[in-house]
C-alpha cells in the first residue's frame, strides 16, 4: 500500500510473537541507496481480528530486527570460540558432524529438540515435520511438555484429536471462569484471541461474571468479579468437585444436542463420586460453600465457559484437570453452543476438518518408551524432562548428536543446571537459532534464520485455536540480505543433509516432495473438496504462480481448506490470492457448532470416561493427603513484556523495575525473616538459586513466585542487554522427575522448597 510520501509505504502482517496473532501496520522507509528500515509500527486498526489491538512486544519486532547480537551469518566453534563462517562452510560442518555420528552410533543417536517459537513461525510449522523425518530418529523432544502436552492429551482423549481443543467464546458467554490463566499478562493461550483483556471487560460489560482461580492474584485476577485462591497442583480436584456437584445436585446437564453424541455420563458420574467438596477443600484451600456456589453459577448461567492453561497443566495432574475442564463444559450444557466452549474452523483445514467427519483412528500413546527412565511415546515425542539423561547414560541409543530448532531448553526446561552440563557431553549439535544463547553455545554450529520481518507468516496451528474462524497472510516486509538462506531452506537443507544427500543438496527437493505429497493427499480423500481432481493439473495451476516454500503450501492448505475455492470449483472460496487481495485478514464468522463431525473417536462419540483418565482418578483421590501436608511450593508467573527467555535481549521490554524476583506473602515474610529487597535462597530437591523478595498480599500464604524464562549469566553467550538485566533460572529448581504421567509434561507448578534470608 502506498502512502502520501513516495519514500515510504504500510506493510500489514500478523504478530508472531505470540498466541495472541495480532494484526500490526508497519511503515518502512526507503533511504537513497535503496535499503530499506522500519520506521514505525502500530496495531492495524482495520485488522479483522485484533481491530488495532497491541501489546508491547508487537512494537518491538523493529529493535528485534535490528538487534545487533542477532545472528546474521552462520557460526562455526573452532578451539572452543564460535566464529562467523559462509553457509556453504556451515553446510560441510553439518554434513560431517552428523554423517560421523550416524556411522558411528546409528540415527537413534541423534536427539531433536522443537523449541516454543517454532509455534509461532510459518516455516518452523511446517517443515519441522521433514527435518524430524529426514533425521530418522525417535529421539523428539520439544517446548510441549512443558506447557500445553496435558491439555492435547485430554482433546485426544475425550473427542478424538489432540487439535479438538474447545475455546472459550468469549465475545458470547455472560459466565467466564479461568484458571491457572493470566491472559492480562499473556493474553490467550491454547485460545487464539487477540486483546483477551478488552474481551474480558466486554464480558463484565454487558453484565456477565468473570472468575479467575489462581495461586496469584495476577492483573487477571484484579481485574475479575471474584479471585479464588487455590493451593497449587490442586486444580484437578477443584474441578472433580465442581463435576461431582453439578452431576449430583440436578443442575445443568450436557443438553441434547451434547448428550445424543456423549459415552461414558454414568461411568464418569460414578467415578467422581468420592470428591465432595467438603473431601477436597484442604487440599484446595477453596470452601465447601464456596465450591458449591461457583458449580451453581456455571450451571444456572445463560452461558459459561470454563477455560483452564498453564497453571493446570504444568502440574502432576495435568492431563486429568484438563479432561475435568471439559466435563465440567460438558455436565453444565456449554459444550458446542455459543457463548460457551466452542470448536474453530480452521480455515487453512487441519485434524479436526480432514478425513471423515465424526469418526477417526482415535488417540494412543505408548508407541515407545524412552530409553532410560521408559516413559511412554506421546505425540511422537518424550518428555523434554528426560532429555538430559538420554544424553549421559551410556548404553545403545544414547543421544551422542543434538539438533535445537529455536528454543532454549537450558532455560526453559527442568533441572537446568543439569542438561547445561550434559550438553557438553554431545559429540556434535547445531542449532537453528537467530541468538547465540544459554543453549546455543553448545552448539558446534549455528544457523541464523532470517528476522521475522524476513519472512512470510500465517499461523498454521495457532488459527485451528481461534475464537473466530479468521484468516490473515503475510509477506515479508523486509527483503533477505545477501545470501541469507530463508528460513523453510534451512531447515530443508538439514533434514537433507542428514538423510544422506550432502551439503550441496537442494532444499527446493523436500519442498516439492512436500508439496507433491499434499495435493496427492487431498486428491484421494473421499471428504476433500478436491477429491478425485487430477493432482497433477491441481499442482501444475500451484506452480503457474511461482511460489515455493511455504506460500505455494499455504496456498494450497488454504484452497482444499472447509472454506477453499477448491481450485475453481467453489469461486467464493478462499486462496492466498484471496488473502493478498485482504491484507487486513478475511472474517468467516464466529464459531458454529461442530458435533458431530468435529469427532475423530473411533465410536465417533465424545468419550467422556476414557479408562486412562477414569483410572487416574484413583491417584488424584490418593493423592490428596499429600496436598493438604503440603509445605511451601513454587509456581511461575509470566509478565506482559515477556515472551519466555528469547524476548529479554530487547532493551525496551525488560528496562525498569527488576522483575525477576521472587514474590512472598507479608505473612511468610515474616515467618521466614525475609525481608523486602533483600535476598533469598530457594532451594528445591535438584537445586538452588538466589534471588531479591518482593513481599506483597497478591499471592496467597505458603506459596512463593519466580517467573519463568530468566537465568542470562551464563558464560559463553551473546546477549549483551539480556545478561544486564540476568535474573535467575526458575528452572534450575524444577524437578525431571516430577511428571504428569499421562503427558509427560513437568511440575513446573507447586514445587515443593524450603526459602531462607541470604
Amino acid at each position: 500500500m502506498a502512502t502520501a510520501d513516495p519514500s515510504t509505504r504500510t506493510a500489514y502482517r500478523t504478530c508472531p510473537l505470540c498466541e495472541a496473532g495480532c494484526g500490526l501496520e508497519i511503515t518502512v522507509r526507503t533511504s537513497d541507496d535503496g535499503s530499506e528500515a522500519v520506521q514505525r509500527i502500530r496495531g492495524d486498526r482495520d485488522d479483522v481480528f485484533s481491530h488495532g489491538f497491541i501489546c508491547p512486544k508487537g512494537s518491538t519486532l523493529k529493535q528485534l530486527h535490528d538487534d545487533p547480537d542477532r545472528l546474521r551469518r552462520p557460526l562455526i566453534r573452532r578451539d572452543g570460540r564460535h566464529v562467523e563462517a559462509t553457509w556453504p562452510e556451515a553446510w560441510a560442518a553439518i554434513e560431517q558432524g552428523l554423517g560421523a555420528t550416524i556411522a558411528r552410533h546409528g540415527r537413534e543417536s541423534i536427539g531433536i529438540y522443537v523449541g516454543n517459537p517454532t509455534a509461532h513461525s510459518l516455516s518452523g510449522m511446517l517443515y519441522s515435520r521433514a527435518l524430524l523425518v529426514g533425521v530418522g530418529t525417535r529421539q523428539r523432544f520439544s517446548a510441549s511438555t512443558v506447557d500445553q502436552m496435558p491439555r492435547q492429551v485430554a482433546s485426544g482423549y475425550v473427542f478424538g484429536s489432540p487439535l479438538a481443543v474447545p475455546v472459550p467464546d468469549l465475545d458470547r458467554t455472560d459466565h467466564l471462569v479461568l484458571l491457572g490463566a493470566n491472559p492480562y499478562a499473556s493474553n490467550g493461550s491454547m485460545c487464539t484471541a487477540p486483546d483477551f483483556p478488552g474481551r474480558i471487560e466486554a464480558i463484565r460489560a454487558r453484565g456477565g461474571k468473570v472468575v479467575v482461580v489462581d495461586p496469584r492474584r495476577s492483573k487477571t485476577a484484579e481485574e475479575a468479579d471474584e479471585w479464588v485462591s487455590i493451593r497449587p497442583g490442586s486444580d484437578a480436584l477443584l474441578l472433580a468437585a465442581i463435576a461431582n456437584v453439578l452431576a449430583t445436585d440436578g443442575q445443568g446437564g450436557p443438553g441434547e444436542h451434547v448428550e445424543r453424541h456423549l459415552a461414558g455420563l454414568d461411568e464418569f458420574v460414578a467415578a467422581i463420586a468420592p470428591f465432595t467438596p467438603e473431601r477436597v477443600a484442604v487440599a484446595t484451600g477453596v470452601g465447601p460453600d464456596t465450591i458449591r456456589r461457583m458449580a451453581g453459577e456455571i450451571a444456572s448461567a445463560p452461558t459459561a465457559a470454563v477455560y483452564g492453561r498453564i497453571g493446570t497443566t504444568t502440574t502432576e495432574f495435568g492431563s486429568t484437570a484438563s479432561w475435568l475442564v471439559d466435563a465440567v463444559n460438558i455436565l453444565s450444557g456449554n459444550l458446542d453452543r455459543p457463548g460457551g466452549v466452542m470448536f474453530s474452523t480452521p480455515v487453512a483445514g487441519g485434524p479436526t476438518t480432514n478425513g471423515t467427519p465424526g469418526t477417526g483412528r482415535g488417540f494412543t500413546v505408548g508407541r515407545g518408551h524412552s530409553r532410560v527412565s521408559k516413559h511412554p511415546e506421546v505425540m511422537g515425542e518424550y518428555p523434554v524432562a528426560a532429555l538430559a539423561e538420554e544424553i549421559l547414560e551410556p548404553g545403545d541409543g544414547q543421544i551422542r548428536a543434538f539438533i535445537t530448532l529455536a528454543g532454549n531448553p537450558v532455560l526453559s526446561t527442568p533441572n537446568s543446571a543439569q542438561l547445561d552440563a550434559a550438553l557438553d557431553d554431545v559429540e556434535f549439535m547445531v542449532s537453528i537459532d537467530m541468538y547465540l544463547n544459554e543453549t546455543t553455545r553448545h552448539a558446534d554450529v549455528i544457523l541464523p534464520p532470517p528476522s521475522q520481518l524476513q519472512r512470510p507468516h500465517y499461523d498454521v496451528s495457532l488459527l485451528q485455536l481461534a475464537i473466530r474462524n479468521v484468516a490473515n497472510y503475510s509477506e515479508a516486509v523486509l527483503p533477505l540480505d545477501d545470501d541469507q538462506p530463508d528460513e523453510w531452506e534451512i531447515i530443508a537443507k538439514v533434514a537433507s543433509i542428514a538423510q544422506g544427500r550432502g551439503a550441496d543438496a537442494d532444499p527446493a527437493e523436500v519442498d516439492e516432495a512436500m508439496i507433491v505429497e499434499m495435493i496427492e493427499r487431498a486428491t484421494k480423500s473421499a471428504h476433500s473438496n478436491v477429491s478425485g481432481r487430477n493432482a497433477g493439473e491441481l499442482l501444475a495451476e500451484l506452480d503457474a504462480s511461482g511460489r515455493r516454500g511455504p506460500a505455494r503450501l499455504v496456498d494450497a492448505m488454504l484452497r482444499t481448506g472447509p472454506f477453499g475455492d477448491a481450485f475453481g470449483s467453489n469461486p467464493d472460496g478462499t486462496s492466498l490470492d484471496d488473502l493478498l487481495e485482504h491484507p487486513h485478514g478475511r472474517d468467516f464468522g464466529a464459531l458454529v457448532e461442530r458435533l458431530p463431525g468435529v469427532l475423530r473417536t473411533p465410536s465417533g462419540k465424545i468419550e467422556l470416561a476414557p479408562e486412562v483418565l477414569i483410572a487416574d482418578l484413583d491417584r488424584l483421590e490418593a493423592g490428596i493427603d499429600e496436598l493438604e501436608s503440603r509445605g511451601l511450593v513454587l509456581v511461575g508467573r509470566r509478565d506482559l513484556r515477556s515472551n519466555n527467555s528469547w524476548m529479554h535481549n530487547i532493551e525496551v521490554l525488560v528496562k525498569g523495575k527488576p522483575r525477576c524476583t521472587l514474590h512472598v506473602h507479608p505473612d511468610d515474610a515474616a515467618y521466614l525473616g525475609l525481608a523486602d529487597g533483600r535476598p533469598a535462597s530457594i532451594t528445591s530437591r535438584v537445586g538452588s538459586v538466589t534471588a531479591p523478595v518482593e513481599v506483597t498480599d497478591s499471592i496467597r500464604p505458603g506459596v512463593v513466585s519466580l517467573p519463568h524464562g530468566w537465568g542470562h549469566d551464563v558464560a559463553g553467550t551473546s546477549l549483551r542487554v539480556a545478561s544486564e538485566h540476568a535474573g535467575v533460572n526458575s528452572n534450575i529448581l524444577s524437578d525431571h522427575a516430577a511428571l504428569d504421567p499421562l503427558s509427560g509434561t513437568s511440575v513446573l507448578n507447586g514445587i515443593p522448597v524450603t526459602v531462607i534470608a541470604g
